[in-house]
């Protein structure tokens, strides 16, 4: 939780007191009706256990900067193997005290000129539904900026003892005013503004912001009233780590202790990888067969805040092996854009400032093509009962569906490791799942730097 309140803050600036605000008798409201539906509602969102998440900052994912820009290279995207794109808020951002972070929500019902028109998102998520892909929109339920129609209503937002609006407490987020979730009609207003993206731009469900900040009988009530479209299969993914999540009725959570655990004991520290089992159970606490949780090694904020996975997880080789432990580990894996490429810089999402070359290390997104494509196509890897293996420097498990097995073991260490066999798996016979060679194991792998091996019965 503590990681989760700091991961914008480092960014964001005190720019003053908020004045006093008078009190509107009439609330603003959103319209009664249901929206009409844009396009045709896409039938293949895939089912939690078999997502694969793009993450796309708009404002870094090309020259353009927009959503042309996006649509562009859906076709690269797709070649990863993904079938989900999640892209960063793509709502007008607010001007009064503000940093330019898209997470400074002015108007939840309209499109940031920045990026495009309301038809441009559309023929977005329409090429991206051709490709076989479903987008899903960020979602910021915790905050509006100060400058949001919305704040002219006192009772929408939380207030301090002088009655003044104030920012989310203990977060340094000071661009943006906090929610009243005790207020019956802002809550009314929030779910219709996202019902309605999925309606006018046929979108596919979202990726919940600060999740960890809301209270779950909102999500609950969010999400059932979602879930009466009964033209749409959403998906809904959680930026958080509380158990009711899923209880809540989100398919996905943020597997921030997985994240952390790796990056900050395990590669920064030397801890045992062992202790990565602990980190697995807690994640799942309260999870049903179509819970998962969603493992990465890197997104918008880590990578603005602690740095990429090239710095952080031992270059190319160190994260694509972290890539694999997140990838095949009872997950979703979610990649950030331009981690595929090896992107070396941080990509900053408060300005246009940065962008990615798509042209260098085309060796290291085919290994992604790689490692993505065999989680894709084997069902135990997706859906099979974890079963851990694992010593201090290499996370060992398998996966096993009936009687199909897969077997990984990713050295986690930057020098040559020996695996103990367990006892059980000793003299057995295996197939190298990408390469379909026989493999026969004896009592001890040899493991180069780095190396991961994945084998199938």
């Amino acid at each position: 939780m503590e990681k989760l309140l700091i991961l914008f803050s480092w960014l964001l600036m005190a720019c003053g007191k908020k004045d006093s605000i008078p009190e509107n008798p009439d609330p603003p409201t959103p319209p009664q009706e249901t929206p009409v539906q844009y396009g045709t509602p896409f039938a293949e969102v895939p089912d939690a256990q078999d997502a694969v998440i793009y993450q796309v900052n708009i404002r870094a994912f090309s020259n353009q900067h927009n959503f042309k820009g996006v649509q562009s290279r859906l076709d690269a995207i797709r070649a990863l193997g993904v079938n989900v794109i999640y892209l960063m808020p793509v709502y007008p951002v607010g001007v009064e005290k503000s940093v330019n972070s898209p997470y400074c929500v002015r108007d939840f019902n309209s499109v940031n000129a920045e990026f495009g028109t309301l038809e441009d998102l559309r023929v977005l998520v329409a090429a991206a539904h051709e490709r076989k892909m479903a987008v899903i929109l960020d979602w910021v339920a915790n905050h509006t900026s100060w400058d949001n129609a919305w704040i002219a209503n006192k009772s929408w937002y939380t207030q301090n003892a002088s009655g003044n609006i104030i920012s989310p407490a203990n977060t340094g987020w000071n661009d943006v005013a906090d929610l009243n979730y005790d207020n019956a009609d802002m809550r009314k207003a929030m779910i219709k503004a996202m019902k309605q993206w999925v309606y006018t731009a046929n979108v596919d469900g979202y990726r919940c912001d600060a999740a960890d900040f809301i209270p779950a009988d909102f999500w609950e009530q969010a999400i059932d009233s979602l879930k009466k479209i009964s033209t749409h299969k959403l998906l809904l993914l959680a930026e958080g780590t509380r158990a009711d999540h899923f209880t809540a009725g989100f398919q996905l959570k943020y597997g921030m202790g997985f994240y952390y655990y790796m990056v900050d004991k395990v590669y920064h520290d030397g801890r045992s990888a062992q202790a990565i089992d602990s980190v697995n159970t807690v994640e799942y606490i309260s999870s049903n067969t179509a819970s998962r949780v969603v493992r990465y090694i890197s997104n918008h904020d880590v990578n603005s805040s602690d740095g990429t996975p090239l710095e952080l997880l031992g270059g190319q080789k160190g994260s694509l092996a972290a890539f694999v432990a997140a990838a095949y580990s009872k997950s979703v894996p979610m990649i950030y854009n331009g981690q595929e490429v090896g992107c070396p810089v941080r990509l900053n999402f408060f300005n246009t400032s940065t962008t990615i070359d798509w042209t260098i290390n085309p060796d290291m997104t085919e290994e992604y093509k790689r490692i993505i494509a065999l989680r894709n196509s084997n069902k135990t890897i997706r859906e099979g009962v974890f079963t851990s293996f694992s010593t201090p420097d290499v996370f060992a498990f398998t996966r096993t569906v009936n009687n199909e097995k897969v077997w990984v073991m990713v050295n986690l260490r930057n020098a040559d490791v020996t695996y103990q066999v367990p006892a059980a798996m000793i003299n057995s016979n295996w197939k190298n799942a990408y390469d379909g060679t026989t493999v026969s194991v004896q009592q001890q792998i040899a493991l180069e730097p780095y190396e991961y091996i994945v084998l199938e019965n």
